[in-house]
């Protein structure tokens, strides 16, 4: 088998034709406890950086919005409250699991009835093109096996003057934070795997597949190869996390 024949999945080589199934039985695996986890992982920070995401949208009301790798619809909910009824907010993910947890908690929330359900692959989107005014993917790009394809989707799928943003974990800037980041990782996320998800190599693989994301300034080249104008990215918590932006002109 050739190296083009295979893939990461976290440190891993795996066959291409087998990473999509292994990053569903993750997210299978975790999708209960997923909300949970991200609290727990993050110490509630996630919340924040989703926020400033949703700021740097500049989403107002009457647009069309698409969120991929919706998971259990943080992002989703947020963006359905500022489009309102004249507005249409598509969530989607590849995983059924994550999206049904997600359309639960819409239900369990009331959210206002502009959200629509999408169980779609971002590598191969089935949405018009030149169709929605703003596309994000919040801590999903990195489980997408041809990234270069779903950022050419989302370019795709926006209308001129529309927006895409990828929120995603990413490389810290300074060596002190990079080795306490490492040590959390590969410590503290496993035990947290274990001791609430039970599922201690899911979140081993999540802390490795962050690792082999590019860095801030590879996202950004392969926003622009994607045909991504003004493409631009804003470290967060000292670039644990970033958001990168482009625009379709």
């Amino acid at each position: 088998m050739s190296d083009q024949d295979q893939t990461h999945f976290g440190y891993q080589q795996v066959p291409v034709a087998e990473k999509q199934e292994r990053v569903r039985a993750v997210f299978d695996s975790v999708a209960d406890r997923y909300d949970l986890m991200n609290d727990l992982m993050s110490f509630g920070i996630h919340r924040l950086w989703k926020r400033r995401l949703i700021e740097l949208a500049g989403v107002r009301r009457g647009q069309r919005v698409l969120d991929l790798a919706a998971g259990t619809g943080d992002l989703s909910a947020r963006f359905a409250g500022i489009v309102g009824a004249s507005g249409q907010v598509v969530m989607s993910d590849i995983n059924a699991a994550m999206l049904e947890r997600g359309r639960e908690r819409m239900d369990d929330a009331a959210v206002i009835g502009n959200i629509d359900y999408a169980l779609a692959n971002a590598e191969a989107l089935p949405f018009a093109s030149n169709s929605f005014d703003c596309v994000t993917i919040g801590f999903g790009l990195r489980n997408v096996t041809h990234k270069e394809r779903a950022l050419a989707e989302m370019q795709r799928i926006l209308r001129p003057g529309g927006r895409g943003l990828v929120l995603e974990f990413s490389h810290p800037t300074q060596v002190p934070l990079q080795k306490a980041y490492d040590a959390y990782s590969f410590s503290v996320l496993p035990l947290l795997g274990r001791l609430v998800a039970k599922d201690p190599d899911s979140y081993k693989y999540l802390a490795e597949s962050i690792r082999m994301h590019p860095d801030q300034e590879s996202l950004r080249d392969m926003m622009e190869q994607a045909g991504f104008e003004r493409c631009e990215f804003f470290n967060l918590t000292g670039g644990v996390v970033a958001i990168h932006r482009g625009v379709k002109l």
